[in-house]
């Protein structure tokens, strides 16, 4: 199987998805638990766990993401190893 992005785009798309599943797992973690900060004022959203479930969507999404682009890593690391020229 050969790679479809280069592996440049791969490492890169791992390291944007680690970072955004990180991050959006707090923010959904503080609109679940309805923190003052994010739900509580004028013009914040009235229902933090429909916020919540939209932040988790988006998590699963970077983590379909990372599974993708970590796969097609991988595929570069394995093409790498064989060389230029692979004969099976």
């Amino acid at each position: 199987m050969k790679p479809v992005v280069s592996a440049m785009q791969a490492w890169s798309c791992v390291v944007i998805s680690v970072f955004a599943i990180i991050i959006l797992s707090i923010l959904g973690g503080l609109y679940r638990n309805n923190h003052h900060e994010f739900v509580g004022g004028t013009e914040d959203p009235v229902d933090g766990n429909a916020v919540a479930g939209t932040v988790f969507t988006a998590v699963v999404i970077y983590a379909a993401f990372l599974v993708f682009c970590g796969l097609q890593g991988l595929l570069h690391l394995r093409e790498n190893r064989r060389g230029a020229i692979a004969l099976s």
